[in-house]
């Protein structure tokens, strides 16, 4: 009975997920901190983020937190990413995923975007030669996700999101929850749903919404502050689905399908293959994927550089005496007029 109320729960969430479709045109660009939609991660980047049911480890932080259950000892990654191409943008990830117990598993991570120093400039000097500052955005997240039974996991992340400039900052706080379904003889079968990105709203402070002004009838100073309007987080639902093609013991091919039903965007559907092989001390895989929403072929119409095909690779071996397992992971995303965005990473396992 236990096994069935569990079973029926999660079907009801996906056909729940399912009604749910937040793509909304008209909101479209109106939500903040969109760097909250960027995966970081080479691995499941390189299939197109349709990995919302197969993705493990540390990397399930960013796609569906319930995935990380399946972590193994200890995960160590760390990712760099030349963000929109050829903008000048640097984005790193870096974090840890840890088994704390037989069946949950603690992860920390974080994200950071370095757009390098941007010239100064006021109303009395508009060429700048003042001095420069550096916009900063990082993400901090905490994710914990546990498996209720051999088929079934579950998983909740928060996250702290600071944005900065010279004078403002704003910070503010979301949440991620996702499950995940596994079934199948081989267990060859995987789905998973997760809510991404809700929170409350946010909002700007600081030094640059106050000016001084002078009163012409007495030439007294006095300070003005303005007001900041308020933004809110890109919520999204994310439901996947996968199959495992097994050919033999060393090789298999995993075919995603994911959809995404953003609140302030276009919805969103992808297809992602990664293809694996394996031998005693070493592996390979080669992913590929797309990503497709209405009016991805129409220049003038488009409102997200990312929708596209992607590809990626990674190559694993067994390192040392402890065979502990060592990565390096790549993937490339087309972004239209910013040219291609290429993501290089590293993973290491601790046994």
């Amino acid at each position: 009975m236990n096994k069935i109320m569990k079973h029926s729960a999660f079907v009801g969430a996906l056909l729940i997920g399912g009604f749910v479709m937040a793509g909304n045109e008209d909101r479209v660009g109106s939500a903040g901190a969109s760097q909250l939609m960027v995966n970081p991660w080479a691995r499941s980047a390189g299939s197109a983020d349709a990995g919302f049911a197969s993705t493990n480890g540390l990397e399930a932080s960013y796609m569906n937190i319930a995935g990380l259950a399946y972590n193994d000892k200890t995960q160590i990654k760390m990712n760099m990413t030349n963000w929109l191409g050829s903008a000048g943008i640097k984005f790193y990830s870096a974090g840890i995923a840890q088994r704390v117990s037989e069946s949950g598993v603690l992860a920390l991570s974080v994200q950071s975007m370095n757009f390098g120093d941007v010239m100064i400039t006021t109303v009395d000097n508009p060429e700048g030669g003042i001095g420069v500052f550096t916009p900063r955005i990082n993400v901090f997240n905490v994710g914990y996700a546990k498996k209720f039974s051999k088929s079934i996991s579950g998983g909740i992340n928060f996250k702290v999101i600071s944005e900065s400039i010279s004078n403002m900052k704003s910070t503010g706080v979301a949440v991620d929850a996702g499950i995940r379904y596994v079934t199948g003889e081989q267990d060859q079968i995987k789905f998973g749903i997760a809510l991404k990105n809700i929170g409350p709203t946010m909002k700007y402070r600081g030094d640059g919404l106050s000016n001084q002004v002078t009163y012409v009838s007495t030439g007294n100073l006095a300070t003005l502050e303005q007001r900041s309007q308020t933004f809110e987080l890109p919520s999204l639902l994310n439901i996947g689905a996968s199959y495992d093609f097994i050919f033999s013991e060393t090789s298999k091919l995993t075919a995603m399908f994911g959809f995404t039903a953003n609140s302030f965007s276009q919805d969103q559907y992808r297809l992602g293959l990664d293809y694996g092989m394996a031998k005693e001390k070493a592996a390979f895989n080669l992913r590929l994927g797309y990503v497709y929403e209405k009016n991805i072929f129409s220049i003038e119409n488009r409102t997200n550089a990312l929708s596209g095909p992607t590809a990626g690779f990674s190559v694993d071996v067994l390192a040392g005496k402890s065979k502990s397992p060592l990565g390096i992971e790549y993937a490339t995303r087309m972004t239209g007029p910013f040219g291609l965005i290429h993501t290089f990473g590293i993973t290491i396992g601790v046994k």
